[in-house]
């Protein structure tokens, strides 16, 4: 036997997010004067996703809806713009996928389990979000998601890639994280601030930064000697998600 239990929301007009766990339930018998059962829960780990729609849209990434009731709409649509070729490079550079599953109407839809951890945000009016690689996983229907190709070369050799998901508008997104919502630290850069990272540390940031990617000192031997590759250089003003617990066994949560 296993239940849901909700550990998170957030909502935005008509569309509402829900996290949940799915943990098993176990029996245990009390003694005393009237025996009882008490139930126990354990976390299994896997989390599902319900969203709950009110004459609103959420586009779901290929592949994770796991069933939805109420009068609602399906349908698949382009999320990336261009002809086919370049719909598959731009998507193979992002990690994203060129096409999406739109659900609109009045009701509720249940994502896949998985053991991935997720984060909730809302978007406010003319705001720009850049993702890490294959971090988006549903938004929004008044939110657009597109690709942003870096204008450095080398970006393409850095933690994030040459192209990343960008999300523009205003609404709810949620977004895969490696690491779980506690973890995540956020850098708060005022005009004219810099910093500087390594991309495999970095979720997302707004799209109000000026971003240079390259070595961390310069000189090909110097770059060889630090160790350190080719780095995010993010310049204020704005904000920086970073998953700096992140290691190969995951989440320390």
């Amino acid at each position: 036997m296993s239940y849901r239990v909700k550990l998170s929301e957030e909502s935005c007009q008509g569309l509402k997010a829900e996290l949940y766990a799915i943990c098993s339930v176990k029996s245990q018998l009390i003694q005393g004067e009237t025996p009882a059962f008490r139930e126990i829960y354990a976390d299994t780990g896997n989390r599902q996703i319900k969203f709950t729609l009110s004459n609103d849209s959420v586009t779901l990434e290929p592949g994770i809806l796991s069933y939805a009731h109420g009068d609602l709409k399906f349908e698949v649509v382009q999320q990336q713009a261009g002809g086919m070729f370049s719909r598959a490079v731009r998507s193979a550079g992002s990690g994203e996928s060129a096409f999406g599953t739109r659900v609109s109407g009045s009701g509720e839809v249940w994502t896949e389990p998985t053991h991935k951890h997720f984060i909730f945000a809302n978007m406010e009016g003319n705001d720009s979000m850049l993702l890490d690689d294959k971090a988006y996983y549903a938004a929004q229907g008044s939110l657009k998601l597109s690709t942003h190709t870096h204008k450095k070369v080398q970006g393409v050799l850095s933690g994030n890639g040459l192209m990343q998901p960008k999300l523009d508008g205003a609404g709810l997104f949620v977004v895969e994280c490696p690491v779980s919502v506690h973890e995540v630290e956020v850098l708060d850069l005022g005009p004219g601030q810099t910093a500087t990272l390594d991309g495999d540390m970095m979720l997302m940031f707004t799209g109000t930064m000026e971003v240079t990617l390259g070595p961390l000192v310069r000189g090909l031997r110097n770059s060889l000697r630090s160790g350190e590759g080719l780095v995010y250089t993010l310049k204020g003003p704005g904000q920086v998600f970073l998953t700096p617990t992140h290691i190969s066994l995951g989440s320390l949560a």
